[in-house]
């Protein structure tokens, strides 16, 4: 029967070793491709979620044609939030894009809104865990 020991680093070498170790318990996902990653990727899914910034108005454009193709899109409008009157005019133009295409809008989150297409709605109740 073989018993492992941790082996004692010593010193300056210590620390180091410490990092090593560590460094080898993590796996840094933005190397890793999966298999099926190349054959499906974005263009093979029938629905794919974009998260898009709104600095102004005019930026709805682009993110309201992703809606129109069939794409679900969540809008981080934190650089105009305090500007009632581009959010009111953002908020009517994105229910109008909802209603078009027969989706949804919701916020979810303290600057996020979501905006889906036909057949995907937005549950308003937060799933919470027990203790």
């Amino acid at each position: 029967m073989t018993i492992l020991k941790k082996k004692s680093f010593a010193g300056a070498d210590e620390s180091a070793a410490k990092q090593a170790m560590a460094a080898e318990q993590y796996i840094d996902l933005t190397d890793m491709v999966f298999e099926d990653e190349s054959v499906m990727g974005p263009e093979g899914a029938r629905t794919v979620v974009k998260v898009g910034e709104l600095f102004r108005y005019d930026d709805l454009t682009t993110l309201t044609k992703e809606v129109y193709q069939d794409n679900i899109v969540i809008v981080d409008f934190t650089s105009i939030a305090n500007d009632d009157l581009t959010m009111k005019r953002v908020t009517a133009e994105l229910k109008s894009v909802a209603r078009d295409v027969d989706g949804d809008v919701a916020g979810v989150g303290k600057n996020l809104l979501m905006v889906t297409p036909r057949g995907v709605k937005i549950d308003r109740n937060k799933i919470k865990g027990g203790f």
